[in-house]
């Protein structure tokens, strides 16, 4: 099979670019820019295009199949030349349901801690060496890619995502997968570039129930309402599972959770990932894992790249990073951190750097989301505004849609936020960095270590 990717730096399309070059494909591909770590993973392979930019001579009728990703535009002449030729063109959610159709789909949605229950699914299956293909949106220790795709696993694990599908695709990716067991884990209005009004972003999660195959199975939380709601009144011809927050301890800057009056230590925290976990818990039952067995592999988990990750600590403070960019995720980010740690102060820091977090209209979703930190500070760079083609926000207005406070710093310089933060005393402290961004590649691996000192 010859494969090409239109736009092969994304973070899953150049995963799934690996993925089938490891089967056995013969794989290329094209991109007007490659970041890190998308670039030495390809390069690692010889997968790396020789330059920059597009080439509409690379697409000829040997092609048996093109996938072109978001970054891509309708106009890209690759793709024009791909559709004049008459080539099978794909998403990459389409071709993942391709390459997936024999198997048992289990795919998990949600408007947060998708990427966090794919990986502990993943997790626990090859805790007991039970081999399945996946697709997930952040990368594991001990796994090399984010992208697996066999002949012989006789399910999928994918993370569904309710973004837009490529350029020629509007719909979100979870509509394409046509899962036989599905996790839905809440709803928190998001893109709203894409999904104008709550209404219209809740009901792209209605449609996603409706694409549960006859028989199949809807995992949710009964804690979000809005997720309860849809759930209960969807179509009965599909099994419903609910889950809520399990029984739980937290000793000594430790959660375990609480099962036949037994503790299991856990590596993670959070009432977010504790609710994480039963829903986990439940798709797992339905792949053959018990809840003891279960609940002992998950006590290795140490979480997903980017979502509570610690970076550094001593005996007195710690370095957090988290994804956390909408408002629900920042509030269950510092809130898990604020419990987990009741006598250290917190310093939470987000930045504004997606679409709807910089939209002057959105801002005011933000409200109080960071009430619980002793310290809040936010950041947005006006770069970035500009690049989004978004009207100039100002500080004050900043300060305002998060509810103000003698508590609250916003700032739109990144060298004076870091030197503000560089002479940060971290003694019984804690510093939470939360972005989809890099806070303009500010390391937070450096920033820790002059913060921190080892005990």
């Amino acid at each position: 099979m010859r494969v090409h990717f239109i736009a092969i730096g994304g973070s899953a399309m150049h995963n799934l670019a690996i993925a089938l070059h490891k089967k056995g494909y013969f794989v290329s591909g094209s991109d007007d820019e490659i970041f890190e770590p998308s670039k030495s993973r390809l390069e690692k392979y010889n997968l790396l295009p020789k330059y920059s930019g597009w080439d509409e001579k690379v697409i000829s009728k040997e092609i048996d199949a093109i996938i072109v990703g978001m970054h891509a535009r309708i106009d890209n002449p690759e793709l024009i030349k791909a559709q004049e030729l008459g080539l099978n063109i794909y998403s990459y959610p389409e071709y993942i349901y391709e390459q997936s159709k024999a198997k048992t789909r289990v795919v998990i949605g949600g408007s947060h801690g998708k990427t966090s229950i794919t990986a502990m699914i993943i997790h626990a299956l090859n805790y007991y060496h039970i081999d399945c293909d996946y697709m997930v949106g952040a990368q594991l220790e001990g796994f090399e890619v984010m992208v697996k795709l066999s002949d012989d696993a006789s399910f999928i694990i994918l993370e569904g995502d309710e973004y837009l599908t490529s350029p020629i695709d509007r719909r979100p990716k979870f509509h394409l997968y046509k899962p036989n067991i599905a996790l839905l884990s809440g709803i928190a209005w998001d893109h709203i570039n894409v999904f104008p009004t709550f209404e219209n972003y809740i009901e792209q999660f209605q449609i996603f129930l409706n694409q549960i195959v006859e028989g199949g199975s809807i995992i949710y939380s009964s804690d979000d309402v809005n997720v309860k709601n849809i759930c209960e009144s969807t179509r009965n011809n599909i099994n419903k599972l609910p889950y809520s927050l399990p029984t739980y301890s937290i000793e000594n800057n430790t959660t375990n959770i609480i099962y036949n009056n037994k503790k299991y230590p856990l590596k993670i925290f959070g009432k977010h990932n504790l609710l994480n976990i039963n829903g986990a818990r439940l798709v797992c039952n339905q792949l053959g894992i018990e809840d003891d067995r279960f609940y002992e592999a998950i006590r290795s988990f140490k979480g997903a790249s980017k979502r509570l990750e610690l970076v550094k600590s001593n005996n007195s403070s710690a370095v957090y990073k988290d994804f956390a960019h909408a408002p629900s995720k920042l509030k269950a980010t510092i809130n898990a951190v604020k419990e987990q740690y009741p006598q250290r102060k917190l310093i939470a820091c987000i930045e504004l750097h997606t679409f709807s977090s910089l939209n002057e209209k959105f801002l005011k979703e933000y409200n109080n989301s960071m009430s619980e930190a002793d310290i809040a500070i936010v950041y947005y760079n006006l770069h970035t505004l500009e690049h989004k083609k978004l009207p100039a926000i100002s500080q004050e207005q900043v300060k305002l849609a998060f509810g103000g406070g003698a508590n609250l710093i916003v700032y739109n310089d990144s060298l004076k936020l870091l030197e503000d933060l560089v002479k940060t005393d971290m003694n019984d402290k804690n510093l939470l960095m939360m972005s989809s961004g890099n806070f303009d590649e500010i390391d937070f691996n450096v920033l820790a270590e002059k913060l921190i000192k080892s005990t």
